[in-house]
């Protein structure tokens, strides 16, 4: 987690506004807004690094990163620090068309809010894993206090006519209070999660006020079609809403409007990273280590979603069953680890250590490793050349947003020789990147067929599949994912 550190002196909010506005009309053309230019105030729970050069601390960051440095504004959040008691007064960082405005976490904060009730409760809610839900009254408080401490320093910064943006699982009643604070600029709240059936979705006890908090929101973005539906029929079936076409939908006295917005990557960056990385320091030498076999990479953050322990089951029935792999190719997993203080991603931690290390004891030589392990994290330059170098690519998540990483594997590829990708159809890209070689991570053996179909496809068909996901990816990138949403946003009227 990145640490951003406050500035002397006073506050000057008179940060550049964001350019006029381009929204995406019906046929992808974009055209100019009309009305006057705003700026952009977005709010998440992390925050990527202000320094240069560092890597950020998810697909979150990641896009939001990019979105504001085009823009400009306000982004504002949990700074990373967990100190001894509350914090009176946010902490601010200038830098560039940004500027940066970050709080501290007490401890309880911490272990309430974000330990707790976050990451204990609506994190593995929203990924299909009630078994792991653990609900206590006292996290529900912390959570919606620290949304409330959220809310209440970042009012005074408020102008109006700001469109503000808050994401992620973490702040899902900031809206309301803001609301309460008698804020009436357009706010807009986006999910990179999964969003759960109504069903499941009812195991959380307080559901219907967390619903009512998100329904306070002008503008609430999902990833996939999917996950729309699954909101769109909570609200129909519990509630009662009224449909009023257009995406929009009355509930609780009020108009939304409830839309899919697929996040996308710059394309364009993630391409020259790969091209510059290719003769870096750290991709000569893995592929003089890899001395002419091929390469399947993962790269994950460490959590029981991702599907992790299948993926490393899977690759050892490819070298069981396919014995002519054996010492061709070498699978790379890296996983930076998570929530450490979190009792579930140590098991799967433990997990995957001990699987890796029976792969290697069954089938390794004195000259090939067939798994590389790596819980340590790299920067986005050296990864695209990793995935440059990667004859496949595996994304196999159980249950999952968007997961850029697909995207991003997809746009380091070399155009002469593209590596091929394996994924799940549970992970909201599966919905855009149908030229990927589709997979259910809970069957194994489906996982271990496309691994070797991957390895044996012929370069034209490898072309032709990578060819078709870049259109798709030009088409949806992050900049089409920032404007429309921001149209919408821009759109909405109180």
């Amino acid at each position: 987690m990145s640490r951003i550190h406050g500035q002397g002196g006073q506050l000057e909010v008179g940060v550049r506004s964001v350019p006029e506005l381009f929204i995406r009309a019906q046929d992808g053309s974009p055209r100019r807004s009309s009305g006057p230019r705003r700026r952009l105030v977005v709010v998440s729970n992390r925050l990527a690094p202000v320094e240069r050069g560092k890597s950020s601390t998810g697909g979150l960051a990641v896009a939001v990163q990019t979105a504001l440095q085009k823009s400009g504004g306000i982004w504002f959040g949990w700074s990373g620090q967990v100190v001894s008691h509350a914090v009176e007064a946010p902490h601010i960082a200038p830098s560039g068309a940004l500027t940066y405005v970050t709080l501290d976490l007490s401890r309880q904060d911490y272990e309430e809010y974000y330990n707790g009730f976050a990451n204990r409760v609506l994190w593995p809610l929203f990924h299909f894993r009630a078994g792991l839900v653990e609900f206590r009254r006292q996290d529900l408080a912390g959570y919606l206090r620290v949304n409330r401490a959220f809310a209440t320093h970042l009012a005074p910064l408020l102008r109006q006519g700001d469109l503000v943006w808050a994401h992620d699982y973490h702040l899902i009643p900031l809206g309301c209070e803001l609301r309460r604070l008698g804020m009436e600029q357009p706010i807009g709240f986006f999910l990179h999660t999964p969003f759960p059936p109504t069903e499941l979705l009812r195991i959380l006890p307080n559901h219907r006020d967390m619903i009512r908090a998100l329904c306070d929101y002008d503008v609430i973005g999902f990833q996939t079609v999917h996950d729309l539906k699954s909101f769109r029929d909570y609200l129909m079936r519990e509630l009662g809403a009224q449909d009023l076409g257009g995406r929009r939908l009355r509930v609780f006295d009020r108009t939304i409007r409830a839309e899919a917005f697929p996040i996308g990557i710059d394309v364009d960056i993630v391409s020259n990273l790969a091209i510059a990385a290719a003769e870096s320091r750290q991709t000569r030498r893995l592929r003089e280590s890899l001395r002419a076999r091929a390469l399947m990479i993962g790269v994950d953050r460490l959590d029981y979603s991702k599907g992790l322990l299948a993926r490393f089951e899977a690759f050892e029935q490819l070298i069981e069953h396919f014995p002519e792999r054996r010492g061709q190719v070498t699978f790379m997993q890296i996983a930076p680890p998570s929530r450490s203080e979190v009792p579930e991603y140590l098991e799967i931690r433990r997990s995957l250590e001990a699987a890796a290390g029976h792969i290697n004891g069954r089938f390794a030589e004195f000259d090939w490793t067939p798994i590389r392990y790596l819980n340590k994290s790299f920067n986005h330059r050296t990864l695209a050349g990793f995935f440059r170098e990667s004859r496949i690519g595996v994304v196999t998540p159980l249950r999952d947003g968007m997961n850029l990483v697909a995207k991003e594997f997809v746009a380091s590829q070399n155009p002469a020789d593209p590596g091929v990708l394996v994924l799940s159809c549970f992970a909201g890209a599966a919905s855009e990147l149908g030229e990927a070689l589709i997979v259910n991570p809970f069957d194994r053996m489906e996982i271990t067929e496309a691994m070797e179909r991957g390895l044996s496809m012929s370069l034209e068909e490898r072309r032709e599949r990578w060819q078709a996901m870049m259109a798709t990816l030009r088409r949806n990138d992050i900049t089409a994912w920032r404007e429309n949403f921001v149209g919408a946003l821009s759109a909405a009227v109180r």
